[in-house]
């Protein structure tokens, strides 16, 4: 159980170093390109920070054992957008009230209302297919839910890619394979990508395998064990991002970040998991699904109506994370 755990942690820190080296180098590659709020939020950081999330079930559906393949592949497609949709937002929430105490109004997350409410409308109109697909059994009738997935996230992308304040002028870290004055060359860049991209591989490898041994080990299905522990490790690129991009008075890009993650993880993601595998969900990833998609609604409403997202709205996302935990204990 030890060296399970080594392994664990090993194959955490090396997907984690990996996701850290992509997303300075996508950041970089946006403002090389002048792109847009939008593109570099939701399309750029968001898909880079949404690897490990991304080869996890890939690696596990694969390569994982026939015995848990499948639900460890299936709950960590499912368990992240859940993650994304309730404690990242919370996350959010507690860094705008600590970074912005007795600043009144300032606790209000300055986001772009358009970028926020696309992201979302997108995701729970994807998502909600996935989800619906899982309840068809025939394969001939989910495989067009797959590419039409595929196909709404392309027409998502080219709707964001120009929306928001263009950023060639942002302030990020210089470029880890180029510590000189001047702009690294676009090939540097792309040699960076490459680097990370291994790492996240590598490391999404041995974190299923290790996965795989502790739930064996500890008797606990693999299915809870990748809802649970899987997302809230993967995750962290994206929370770690919106914390800093909050601490710099960048919540556009610190909510993009979130939100467009999740619509990368309602679309491209599910369909990985409908054309590999049978895409049946139990009770319990289904109970995911639907708080995920709940949680949404209940932000996209919110912005809807207020016209302006307070940090203490991030209080229901946190409070449905909560039922769902309380939920799985009494059912073990």
């Amino acid at each position: 159980m030890e060296s399970s755990i080594l392994v664990l942690a090993a194959g955490l820190l090396i997907i984690l170093a990996g996701a850290k080296i992509f997303t300075n180098g996508i950041e970089w590659m946006g403002k090389r390109l002048n792109l847009s709020e939008g593109a570099v939020g939701s399309v750029l950081a968001a898909v880079g920070t949404a690897l490990p999330e991304t080869m996890v079930p890939l690696i596990a559906i694969l390569f994982a054992p026939v015995g848990i393949a499948a639900d460890v592949g299936i709950g960590a497609i499912l368990g992240a957008p859940f993650m994304l949709s309730t404690l990242a937002f919370g996350v959010v929430g507690v860094s705008k009230m600590v970074f912005c105490r007795g600043e009144g109004g300032s606790r209000c997350i300055d986001v772009k209302r358009s970028i926020v409410m696309r992201d979302l409308k997108y995701f729970i109109i994807f998502y909600s297919l996935a989800v619906a697909a899982a309840f068809i059994p025939y394969m001939a009738f989910k495989v067009p839910i797959a590419l039409a997935l595929v196909a709404g996230y392309g027409y998502y992308v080219f709707k964001t890619l120009g929306d928001g304040d263009t950023l060639s002028e942002l302030d990020i870290p210089p470029l880890y394979l180029w510590k000189k004055s001047e702009e690294a060359p676009l090939s540097i860049i792309i040699l960076q990508i490459a680097i990370s991209l291994g790492l996240i591989i590598t490391g999404a490898h041995y974190f299923v395998n290790a996965l795989g041994d502790l739930a064996a080990t500890v008797m606990m299905p693999a299915l809870i064990l990748s809802i649970i522990i899987t997302p809230i490790a993967t995750e962290l690129p994206e929370k770690f991002n919106s914390i800093i991009w909050v601490k710099g008075g960048k919540d556009t890009l610190a909510m993009g970040n979130i939100t467009g993650a999740m619509v990368f993880q309602g679309s491209i993601i599910p369909t990985i998991g409908i054309l590999l595998t049978p895409w049946s969900i139990s009770t319990l990833a289904a109970l995911s699904a639907g708080l995920a998609l709940l949680s949404s609604i209940i932000i996209y409403l919110i912005v809807a109506r207020k016209k302006v997202l307070h940090a203490r709205h991030m209080i229901y996302p946190v409070a449905i994370y909560g039922i769902f935990l309380l939920l799985i204990f009494n059912m073990l």
